[in-house]
């Protein structure tokens, strides 16, 4: 029998306009331009969905590996970057992102690094809901 999950937090977003409007939070709390990349054909004045992305998932992912530095008793600080990245899907002529997340724990070699990084990712909600879903890759990087 499988335990029943428990509500930890919930929040609620609302976009107007797509990737040319706005986003915020329906609490009032946050908003956000949101605009087309110039790259893409559109001005470029806001933030877009990959870059929000990217924040959130390094954001939680960082948190999840701080849990795992935590439960091995490493004191030390860490870095994480997520490099989103917006692909065409030749499957059904739309499109797909792909994530590469640079992980860094200062004093620690790759080795190490990579290892807690790993475990990281197996324990981080957004990596969870990502999981067989996107290309996500996982690499151990100097602490700068």
């Amino acid at each position: 029998m499988m335990a029943e999950s428990k509500v930890m937090y919930q929040t609620k977003a609302v976009n107007t306009g797509g990737r040319d409007g706005e986003s915020k939070l329906a609490d009032g709390s946050f908003s956000v331009r949101v605009s087309t990349p110039k790259s893409m054909g559109g001005v470029g004045q806001g933030s877009n969905p990959e870059q929000l992305f990217a924040l959130g998932y390094s954001a939680c992912f960082n948190s999840a590996l701080e849990i795992k530095m935590q439960q091995a008793k490493i004191e030390a600080k860490s870095q994480v970057s997520a490099e989103v990245t917006l692909n065409t899907d030749p499957t059904d002529d739309g499109f797909k992102i792909s994530v590469v997340m640079e992980v860094a724990i200062e004093g620690k070699d790759l080795e190490e690094t990579q290892k807690l990084a790993d475990e990281a990712h197996a324990f981080c909600p957004y990596s969870k809901a990502t999981r067989n879903n996107i290309d996500v890759a996982v690499k151990a990087v100097a602490y700068q």
